[in-house]
């Protein structure tokens, strides 16, 4: 299974209000573990930075001057994520930026349902708890000391083992469930036992002799009122 860890970086909060893509970070995914193939991109915005968001992520308007607009970019982008499923912290604002985009560059919008949303999952999961990328890093240990400004790619990376550990931790592959055609314990473990190389002999039957059989009986005998003769 194949998804991509997506985030980005803008200069504000709002496309319909002038705001534009800055930063694009990918990360693939094959069965929910980064595979190292990603996809990254600085963008030119075609406007001046705001002073807030170059607080956030450190992004001038002189360093994405020469950097390439998101139209020669778009197709290279589109050819990366495929039709596969966008694991996005906050899908809504990412999804939202990268949809007009890609409308303003003549492509079709991706439909929102391809987002996976591990805002939404860390607060199903931990309700009332705090859902943001930095404390769902503090909560599951995951070192993200490195992040002093935001960064579209380094973010795509935290977030890709936050997701891991969302979905319950690097052992969720070894659930053990039972089959489709419903397996009992007993026969998961005779499935599952590691095959012998010991020759296998048939069971031999032992028959008691005369001696044992008058020596039970007299042992029998000594019981008082036994419940089985009752």
């Amino acid at each position: 299974m194949r998804e991509i860890v997506l985030d980005t970086e803008t200069t504000g909060f709002d496309p319909v209000t002038g705001d534009r893509l800055a930063e694009i970070g990918c990360i693939e995914l094959e069965n929910h573990i980064p595979t190292g193939r990603n996809f990254h991109r600085y963008i030119n915005p075609e406007r001046e930075m705001p002073d807030a968001a170059f607080r956030i992520h450190g992004l001038s308007t002189a360093f994405l001057a020469d950097k390439p607009t998101f139209a020669t970019v778009a197709d290279e982008f589109l050819a990366f994520v495929a039709e596969d499923p966008l694991v996005i912290h906050n899908a809504e604002f990412d999804m939202k930026f990268i949809n007009f985009e890609l409308e303003k560059s003549g492509k079709r919008a991706i439909p929102f349902q391809r987002a996976i949303d591990t805002v939404k999952m860390a607060r199903t999961k931990f309700p009332g708890s705090p859902a943001s990328l930095d404390a769902l890093c503090k909560r599951f240990n995951i070192d993200n000391s490195n992040r002093t400004l935001h960064g579209a790619l380094l973010d795509a990376q935290l977030l890709a083992d936050v997701y891991l550990e969302l979905l319950g931790g690097r052992q969720t592959g070894l659930t053990l469930a039972a089959d489709d055609a419903g397996t009992s314990d007993m026969n998961f473990a005779r499935r599952a036992a590691p095959a012998s190389s010991r020759p296998v002999r048939e069971p031999r039957l032992f028959a008691p002799t005369p001696e044992e059989l008058e020596a039970h009986a007299a042992f029998i005998a000594k019981f008082k009122d036994p419940v089985w003769l009752q």
